[in-house]
This record gives structure tokens, sequence and C-alpha cells, in this order.
């Protein structure tokens, strides 16, 4: 079983950078409206705010399913794949643990940050060649999801636990998806003005 993750050049890296791009800004543009939506849906967990809820990791899932679609064998896919499996199963566990209100919710969410945060780190990693344009926006969102997890899971189980933070979450991966999307861009563009 190889391990191994090919570096795309040429041709191969063009459409890799393409695809990417593509993922990351509608990635990054669907989470800045879901924050703008929860925002303001989410003074009670009723049924529209789990229903967002639940929505949040299933965009998650599906980003993961496009993304190893396009990804070819080896470590990296693997780890999309398991990202992929471990958003479905936090759509289902906060869709169970909105009935329970706001503390339920920021452990399930929590969790799924920190879990999630780790597989987005190593992506980043294995994808930090300078033809994908280092990573560095996915390298710092999948690290402050880790730690942001960790608080999450702090606070509700303080006095005052509120899911305010979650819109503030998805506003801020939303933003590092653009970045990346930006980055991968500016790096085509300055790859195809070297070959002209």
């Amino acid at each position: 079983m190889s391990t191994q993750t090919a570096t795309p050049t040429g041709r191969g890296a063009s459409g890799a950078r393409s695809s990417l791009f593509r993922l990351y800004l509608g990635r990054g543009i669907v989470a800045v409206a879901w924050a703008l939506a929860f925002a303001r849906a989410h003074d009670d967990v009723d049924a529209v705010a789990i229903t967002l809820l639940v929505v949040y990791p299933l965009i998650d899932a599906g980003s993961s399913l496009i993304d190893y679609r396009a990804t070819p064998e080896g470590s990296e896919r693997r780890v999309t794949a398991f990202n992929g499996m471990l958003s479905t199963l936090a759509a289902i566990a906060v869709g169970i643990a909105g009935a329970g209100g706001e503390e339920p919710v920021l452990h399930v969410f929590g969790a799924w940050a920190v879990i999630s945060g780790l597989a987005q780190l190593i992506v980043g990693l294995r994808r930090r060649g300078p033809e994908l344009g280092k990573q560095w926006p996915t390298l710092i969102s999948g690290g402050l999801s880790f730690l942001v997890g960790i608080f999450y899971n702090i606070q509700a189980v303080g006095d005052h636990p509120s899911l305010d933070v979650l819109s503030t979450y998805a506003t801020g991966g939303g933003v590092f998806f653009i970045a990346q999307a930006l980055l991968l861009g500016w790096k085509t563009r300055q790859l195809s003005a070297r070959t002209v």
C-alpha cells in the first residue's frame, strides 16, 4: 500500500490549482453565507437553528467528497475521505445534540473542530509544495480550528455557553478558504506569466 502523495507538475499542477481554486472559493463563500444566516437564527435553538447546525458539517462533507474525487491515491486522499466521513457523523451528532441546547451543541462542534482541524493540517502539509501555493491559509485555519475546538468544549461547561461563537468560527474558516483560493489564483497567474 503506497502512502506517497505525488507533487503535481506542469499541466497536472495547473489542473490541480484550478480545481482547488474553485473548491476553496466556493467553500469559503458558502461558509460566510452560512455564518450570516446563523447569526440571525440562533437566538433560540429551534428547528431553523438546528437545521443550519446540521447543514454546516454537511457543507464540509460535500467539499471533502469533491476534493476526494480530484485527489490521486495516497495518504492525502485517505485523510480527505476520513474528514468527509467525520463531517457526516458530526452533522448527525449535532442534529441530536440540538435538542439539548447550547452546551451539547458546543461539545459536538468542539470535538469536530479539533479532529477536522488536525485533518486539515495534515492535508495542508501534504499540499505544501510551491506548485500549490505553500498552503499557509489552510495550515493556519487548521491550527486555529484545533485550538478553537478545545475552547468550545471549555466554554460548554461554563456558566453561559453561547452559540454566538459558531458564526465567528464559520466566518473565519470561510475567509481562510477564500484567501487560499486567491493565493492559488495568484500562483497560477504568476506561473502563466513565466511561460509566456
